[in-house]
């Protein structure tokens, strides 16, 4: 069963709530719910959730495959019994003594989908397993979740916006709605018969295009960051001897698979990690008087000059309400009260998310996570955008209104940044794209 719905329609809450997984902070319940005959329990219903590295746990292979197994119990022989078809099902056929940690994104989420499968749960759940995986891993999933499935017999509950990758594996659409159930059939039935009133409610459905922005006039652009020869990392280099310049104005797209260093690349542009070697200067209408390298600059200069949104929406939430999360940055300039209010009233309308104004940051859906994260930094309205990721978890339209909003900003001068795996932004925003192997 291939589960739609509009962005912060509920359907992560029903998967959670399936798992047995479900907080009772996270709202109201009514009726009854039994997987056979029985309340939801673990090992009986096993979920997979969007981002592959929340799920690893342990520092090895076998280990966090087995993780699930230990904890109901299973006896040791068992256990690596289990284990090891666990990963042959699902096509991961690397070491045991592995580390997770150099694994890609589309092996994290085999992986994560093989230690649910060692628990033999009969209803298997899977929460957007692909949202940040580059195509390869995305048809590494898909097809590993196509053998599982006909391995075992269990039954699978997906939720995805983008409907197309789980189309050909799936024999029943359920599409839910504020107001509760709006489709429930065949994928023909659903997709063909309703396709045009879907997609109009926001969901992505084949040969239903979002509506992209229109655009306008841009000002002429001016190169803001240089980098030249330049080797980016952590602890040592995963990407060396990048060229680029990112301008005024413009869109800059990087693409690659995972692990190819998209994210890394991006935190050093945005001033966040030094780099490894090589030069990476800011123009002089950038720094305003400043030194030229962004990673000496302080928090609050960064501000207004480079605003950076994380992979990973949580990384950056710091206050305990949507509204207060939004006036961080506009308080921190030291802006009036009243500009403050309208900044931050004038992007929860926008991006939909008003009624979620006293909400707790961390209740909200992926989706609406992800908006937020990305207005905490329009509202500071910085001059260099770095974007990771910016439209996963979003329905057509919420992904339609958001990508205006940055087209819009790249249309009045500002320039952006986007480390994406998503083909139809690259189409819309990026002037020049870096392909990273």
């Amino acid at each position: 069963m291939l589960l739609l719905g509009e962005s912060g329609a509920g359907k992560s809450t029903f998967l959670r709530a399936l798992a047995g997984v479900l907080a009772p902070d996270e709202g109201d319940a009514e009726g009854s719910l039994l997987i056979d005959g029985a309340a939801p329990a673990p090992g009986r219903a096993g979920l997979v959730l969007q981002d592959p590295d929340s799920q690893v746990i342990l520092a090895r292979v076998g280990d966090d495959v087995a993780f699930g197994c230990e904890n109901l119990g299973v006896v040791r022989d068992e256990i690596w019994s289990r284990v090891r078809h666990s990963l042959d099902e699902v096509g991961l056929r690397v070491s045991l003594d592995r580390s997770t940690a150099n694994l890609s994104g589309g092996q994290k989420q085999r992986l994560a989908l093989a230690g649910v499968l060692a628990m033999g749960p009969g209803l298997l759940l899977l929460d957007e397993p692909t949202a940040n995986l580059d195509p390869q891993g995305v048809t590494e999933v898909r097809d590993a979740v196509g053998r599982v499935l006909d391995a075992t017999g269990a039954t699978l509950v997906v939720v995805e916006h983008r409907v197309a990758v789980w189309q050909d594996l799936v024999d029943r659409v359920i599409v839910l709605g504020p107001d509760g159930l709006i489709a429930d059939g065949s994928p023909t039935a659903v997709l063909d018969r309703q396709g045009a009133d879907l997609a109009s409610r926001g969901i992505w459905v084949p040969g239903h295009p979002p509506t992209r922005p229109v655009r306008r006039p841009r000002p002429v652009a001016q190169i803001e960051l240089s980098a030249r020869a330049l080797n980016v990392g952590r602890t040592h280099a995963v990407l060396e001897g990048v060229e680029l310049d990112v301008s005024s104005a413009r869109g800059l797209a990087i693409t690659g698979p995972n692990g190819s260093g998209k994210s890394t690349l991006g935190l050093t542009l945005a001033g966040l990690l030094p780099p490894v070697a090589g030069e990476l200067a800011a123009s002089d209408d950038l720094r305003r008087g400043i030194p030229p390298r962004p990673w000496k600059w302080r928090s609050r200069d960064l501000l207004t000059r480079i605003g950076t949104v994380f992979q990973e929406p949580e990384h950056q939430f710091l206050a305990p309400t949507v509204r207060a999360e939004l006036a961080i940055g506009p308080r921190a300039l030291k802006l009036p009260q009243a500009e403050v209010d309208a900044r931050v009233s004038d992007l929860l309308e926008r991006l939909r998310l008003t009624h979620l104004a006293a909400a707790n940051p961390f209740t909200l859906s992926g989706g609406e996570k992800r908006r937020l994260s990305v207005a905490t930094v329009l509202a500071t309205r910085p001059r260099l955008l770095v974007l990771d990721e910016p439209t996963f978890g979003q329905d057509s339209r919420t992904w339609s209104e958001l990508v205006t909003i940055l087209a819009e900003l790249i249309d009045d001068g500002s320039g952006l940044v986007m480390m994406t795996h998503d083909t139809e932004l690259v189409a819309t925003l990026a002037d020049v794209t870096l392909e990273l192997t």
